[in-house]
């Protein structure tokens, strides 16, 4: 169909266009998406077996549909992604505030106009980008911004009185009609206000201001809401949820495999921007691996959740921190250090709630907290277990690097290090190769360094050796010449 050439109510009709409901044209559009085995919902990754299929099922049973989970979960994304599965174009009646459709129109404009016109009532085609209205349920909302009110200077205008339907101003639920219509974070509407969308949700029509006014709206209703809103701000109404006609939950990505893919999906301008700097694949996974610990944290609110969108600006941050050093240090190239860590607990700290116990500690300290316990999960995916008490006769992996430290006095790691400065220091302890080399023997010359500190890290951790942070970097010491020199 030519839509360019249509532009009159009859002309319409001459094309054979026929009219569809928008839920009945979601479900068309799904199933033919799903007969040519092609992809539904673009650049959403670890839902296809989960929140993907009850999604496309609600879609199919024509539901109105509640996104039930914490932030960062892709609540808002879902819905706009909706927007993908409708017509490209649609007629209206031009003019029209409620895009009304002339096979059906509902308003008293659109009828008067269709009426007095005919076949000759001029049409207007909108395309699907524009079929989507989004509102953020905030208590200040009212009844008023969402189904509409009486327009008084609309009456003074039009010299009408207030029993005239002409002077009804149009809330954003009616001029959403024949779209998607997004109602973020629910519970945060005010009961009384919920209780108004009871019948918009059931038989499709509204009231305004007591008007005797019938518009049977046809609206896919798409709700987002987070579990800890029932108990701490407010509650969806249960007659409300009884009208939704399907509530879904979703979740944070299973592992780390498909949460490196949305970060790397979040963050493509920021690499391409510091095209300079080099991330190990070890970073990005123990980067990834912060945001696990972050949820199993006990100085973490788990009711909270935490974001995905932690892990994406925790990445922006490590690119810039290793973009600042090597500009301080004049080098064109650089990699990702371990201590540029240090530089994402900004990122951090924005994102998470603390419990008590975590306020106690520190938000800051809580952060460093999540990367070295990032370091330590990620830490025996690569190399051997670290027993606390090695029996005696039993090979000890790590004896080389612990006597080497023994022996030193000292090891630090400046962020003042060029990187040329940065290999040399590291490749002063033979043991950390020889340890890479029989455990991880696939890496590249670029990895190693990286491979090194990480070792260091988290020898750390198993308590082998001590790390005391600098304003300038880390030193490292073995933990009994540690002990010895405090006394």
């Amino acid at each position: 169909m030519n839509i360019e050439n249509i532009k009159t109510f009859g002309e319409l009709k001459k094309a054979g266009f026929v009219y569809k409901p928008i839920k009945e044209e979601l479900r068309r559009n799904l199933l033919q998406k799903l007969l040519k085995k092609e992809t539904t919902f673009e650049g959403i990754h670890g839902y296809n077996f989960t929140v993907i299929p009850e999604l496309e099922r609600a879609i199919l049973s024509k539901h109105n549909i509640n996104l039930l989970g914490l932030r960062g979960q892709a609540k808002t994304r879902l819905a706009r992604q909706m927007v993908q599965l409708l017509d490209e174009y649609i007629p209206v009646v031009a003019g029209s505030e409620i895009n009304d459709d002339p096979f059906k129109p509902i308003s008293r404009y659109a009828k008067e106009l269709l009426h007095e016109k005919g076949d000759a009532t001029p049409i207007e085609w909108l395309h699907r980008d524009e079929r989507f209205a989004e509102k953020l349920a905030t208590p200040d909302v009212t009844v008023a911004d969402l189904v509409g009110d009486v327009d008084p200077i609309k009456a003074a205008n039009l010299k009408l009185t207030y029993a005239d339907d002409r002077v009804i101003h149009f809330g954003m639920i009616p001029r959403a009609n024949r779209c998607i219509f997004v109602i973020n974070e629910l519970p945060d509407l005010q009961a009384r206000i919920q209780v108004s969308l009871f019948n918009i949700l059931q038989e499709g029509d509204v009231q305004i201001r007591g008007f005797k006014l019938r518009l049977p709206l046809d609206i896919q209703f798409v709700f987002t809401a987070n579990p800890e809103d029932y108990t701490n701000r407010g509650s969806i109404v249960t007659p409300l949820k009884d009208r939704i006609g399907s509530q879904i939950l979703t979740h944070y990505p299973d592992d780390i495999k498909t949460a490196r893919t949305i970060t790397e999906q979040e963050t493509v301008e920021a690499a391409l921007e510091k095209q300079h700097v080099y991330v190990p694949e070890l970073a990005k996974d123990i980067l990834e691996q912060i945001s696990f610990e972050a949820r199993a944290s006990d100085f973490i609110d788990p009711k909270s959740g935490v974001s995905a969108r932690l892990s994406i600006t925790a990445f922006q941050n490590l690119l810039s921190t290793a973009e600042r050093r090597a500009l301080q240090n004049g080098d064109e190239m650089t990699s990702v250090r371990l201590s540029d860590f240090l530089g994402i607990v900004p990122a951090i700290t924005g994102k998470v709630e603390l419990v008590y116990e975590g306020e106690q500690e520190g938000a800051a300290q809580v952060a460093y907290q999540l990367i070295t316990d990032a370091v330590r999960s990620q830490f025996l995916e690569y190399f051997p277990k670290i027993e606390k008490l090695q029996k005696e006769g039993d090979p000890d992996p790590y004896a080389a690097i612990v006597n080497w430290f023994f022996e030193e006095s000292g090891f630090e790691l400046l962020d003042s290090l060029n990187n040329s400065e940065y290999k040399e220091q590291l490749n002063r302890i033979q043991a950390l190769e020889d340890l890479i080399n029989i455990y991880v023997p696939d890496i590249s010359e670029e990895d190693k360094p990286f491979y090194k500190e990480f070792v260091l890290w988290a020898l750390v951790e198993f308590k082998k050796l001590s790390k005391y942070n600098l304003s300038d970097g880390v030193r490292f010491k073995d933990v009994y010449g540690s002990y010895i020199s405090g006394l």
